[in-house]
């Protein structure tokens, strides 16, 4: 038990990183969508292959989506200043 709130506790220290960094969404998108892949893929053909496909596509896809949802804190003013607002 005590493991089990070690292990709790280190990781949500490092929930608590910045969540705008486009490394830590893509490579956090990639997990969710491998893991969440290989269980639809799975359970869809009864098959380790189905799984291993669905973790591929699905871990492709949430990397895309989580580099894409990355919100960008840098914005430039019209005379081409720039100033980052996050």
């Amino acid at each position: 038990m005590k493991k089990l709130l070690a292990v709790g506790a280190v990781a949500l220290g490092l929930a608590a990183c910045n969540p705008n960094n486009p490394t830590d969404r893509t490579v956090g998108g990639a997990l969710i969508g491998g893991g969440a892949g290989a269980l639809v893929g799975g359970l869809a053909t009864g098959t380790a292959g189905g799984a291993l496909a669905g973790a591929a596509i699905g871990g492709v896809g949430g990397a895309i989506v989580g580099n894409a949802t990355t919100p960008r804190c840098e914005y430039y003013w019209y005379r081409g200043r720039r100033y980052q607002q996050c």
